[in-house]
């Protein structure tokens, strides 16, 4: 049997490292940070434990890296779907509702992501990371922000604010009143992205994850 091309190899690399992003976001979604184990990723993604420190430094790193995933890959289908648009202020309404989306839907696995984020390391610099800044500069570059490099971070703080604050335990903040905040700030009008209809239930809009986390090559994303 001839030895696999190098490219070969790098594909089923990005699979496996896929594979291990899924099952970190699925297990602390179900069972929260502390109860998830590497060995328990490693085992709902089919690799062997030792491949899990291949490719992150520890448990912390990888759920970070798991989290800004699904947050940059939710945020692309929020600004591509149709009918899609290059309005810059309806872009920037279904970028707040997506980020407050993933509030009201998975919090359990946000609650732990913003608990990472107050340790040490803070932010983990890694692909997927970069790839939601880039789509978030992007989308305040649209908005007709004059200052990009001021006016991201601004936008990013008070997503994370909101989104802290709808997750409080005991005293959350309601995600309609905090999307009103935000629409406010912006001069974004209520009809404009996905307005919450009623008193949605946390958890309503749950769904399969594996989109998300697909294996097959996506032009220019990680």
């Amino acid at each position: 049997m001839s030895p696999r091309s190098a490219s070969v190899n790098e594909e089923l690399r990005r699979r496996s490292r896929e594979r291990l992003l899924q099952a970190a976001v699925e297990l602390v979604g179900e069972h929260g940070f502390e109860a998830t184990t590497l060995g328990d990723i490693a085992d709902r993604a089919g690799s062997a434990r030792g491949l899990v420190s291949y490719y992150f430094p520890g448990k912390r790193q990888l759920v970070q890296s798991a989290v800004h995933r699904l947050m940059h890959r939710t945020l692309e289908e929020a600004l591509e779907r149709e009918p899609r648009t290059e309005d810059g202020r309806e872009r920037l309404a279904r970028a707040i509702d997506a980020i407050l989306g993933l509030a009201r839907d998975r919090p359990v696995l946000m609650r732990q992501h913003m608990a990472g984020l107050l340790q040490a390391e803070g932010f983990v610099q890694c692909p997927e990371q970069r790839r939601l800044a880039e789509l978030l500069s992007d989308t305040v570059a649209r908005y007709g922000a004059q200052n990009v490099s001021a006016d991201y971070p601004m936008l990013r703080a008070l997503l994370m604010g909101a989104v802290f604050a709808a997750l409080v335990p005991g005293v959350p903040m309601p995600v309609p009143v905090l999307r009103a905040e935000l629409f406010q700030r912006y001069g974004l009008d209520w009809e404009m992205g996905v307005p919450p209809e009623g008193d949605a239930e946390p958890g309503a809009g749950l769904d399969d994850l594996s989109r998300f986390f697909a294996t097959e090559e996506r032009p220019g994303t990680p």
